[in-house]
């Protein structure tokens, strides 16, 4: 279980682009392939991943891994979670320390915008609208809708601190839920 938990988790590292909430949809991927873990239990960890301080797929790793198998599956999974980017780091500063003026470099890293921004809008969807429990139009999703377009209008129009927009949709969730 240890070798297959890291080999997973190093495959996932390698080939998933964007940060964490990229990355989510690739681990919900390979834990249901496997039956490891079945939707609502990794929903529930994705959550308390992205409650607790620090990268949120590394934190998922760690809690799937240390829920498959204990304290060495966390260790294991984790370092098959980061050892990838370490990799990759260390290879592309290399990299673009050479080539940072080049037009094709430059392009390229614009090109990768349109897909990690459909991976986070996938997992923002995924996670906050499209539960599998409920139907798509309830109360609940027209008011986490309303919640999240008033929190980008507070961000965009008004320039507010993301702390005070955090702050104020929970309040919102209070009054409303």
């Amino acid at each position: 279980m240890l070798s297959n938990l890291f080999f997973v988790f190093l495959k996932i590292g390698f080939i998933s682009f964007g940060g964490g909430y990229a990355v989510i949809p690739m681990i919900e991927r390979e834990m249901n392939h496997r039956g490891w873990i079945d939707a609502q239990e990794f929903q529930q960890i994705v959550s308390l991943a992205g409650m607790s301080p620090g990268p949120i797929a590394t934190n998922s790793a760690t809690l799937i891994g240390f829920d498959l198998a204990g304290f060495p599956g966390a260790i294991v999974a984790t370092i098959g979670m980061v050892l990838p980017s370490l990799i990759l780091v260390i290879l592309i500063v290399a990299f673009c320390m050479r080539y940072h003026r080049s037009k094709q470099v430059k392009a390229s890293f614009y090109g990768l915008r349109p897909i990690v921004t459909g991976l986070i809008l996938y997992a923002a969807l995924h996670f906050g609208f499209l539960s599998h429990s409920e139907t798509v139009l309830t109360w609940t999703t027209l008011m986490t809708m309303l919640i999240c377009i008033g929190c980008l209008y507070a961000i965009l129009k008004y320039k507010l601190h993301p702390i005070v927009v955090i702050i104020a949709s929970g309040f919102a969730g209070i009054i409303l839920f």
